[in-house]
């Protein structure tokens, strides 16, 4: 089971970084992901790292970055001490050292770094999707490490109004600044507008049971017609 007291020392990030642009958000996220995804290929070439970024699967926002722009991000990455350049290849390798730089927790990376790559998310969605970054035990230890980083100096995580309609309340990541709150709700969540499944079963299982009363009903009327000699035609 994870445990928020164990994996951590509890200290706050050791200080405040400047907020990142969305490039660098992703570069710094693609390496911490493909460390965990594709270790065979990690550190990652640049080439790599540009593929990683423009991603098109479990990306939110998707993004079409140049080499350059990745390349210009990947700099101000290592002035930041967040990206590291290995050395000792032909090609160029970059990786990550987001852990070093915030004093987090491995479990705490996972969750910062799918925040940074798909945006906010709820603690069961989180669970869900860094089950390839950190198996969590249940949602209770993701809530737990997002409580951790909510409460640091300065908060890393951020916990979203929940949007009318909605069930749970979302998470946003601040290392990029303070989240769009508008933006960051999810579509259609106006009330009119969120039917659950659980709904639609039922409406169905409504909706077959008037189908068999209505068949019942008639089979009756034309019986009761046929004694009385009434032609319903």
């Amino acid at each position: 089971m994870d445990s928020v007291s164990d994996a951590t020392d509890r200290r706050p990030a050791r200080a405040a970084l400047r907020v990142l642009s969305l490039i660098e958000q992703r570069v710094v996220a693609v390496l911490v992901e493909k460390q965990h995804t594709v270790s065979d290929s990690y550190p990652l070439s640049l080439n790599t790292l540009v593929l990683g970024c423009n991603q098109k699967t479990a990306r939110e926002p998707v993004i079409s970055a140049t080499e350059s722009e990745v390349l210009a991000a990947v700099d101000e990455l290592k002035r930041l001490s967040l990206v590291i350049e290995v050395s000792g290849s032909r090609v160029a390798r970059y990786e990550h050292n987001l852990q070093r730089v915030l004093g987090v927790p491995s479990q705490a990376a996972a969750i910062l770094t799918l925040l940074m790559l798909r945006g906010p998310q709820t603690a069961a969605e989180l669970r869900a999707n860094t089950e390839r970054l950190h198996r969590f035990a249940d949602i209770s230890s993701v809530e737990g490490f997002l409580d951790e980083l909510a409460l640091r100096e300065p908060p890393l995580v951020v916990k979203l109004p929940r949007a009318p309609g909605s069930r749970e309340a979302r998470w946003a990541q601040l290392l990029g600044g303070p989240p769009d709150v508008a933006a960051a709700a999810p579509a259609g969540s106006a009330p009119e507008d969120l039917v659950t499944a659980g709904e639609i079963q039922a409406l169905r299982a409504n909706q077959h049971r008037l189908q068999a009363e209505v068949v019942l009903l008639r089979a009756q009327l034309q019986r009761l017609a046929a004694e009385l000699g009434v032609d319903l035609a």
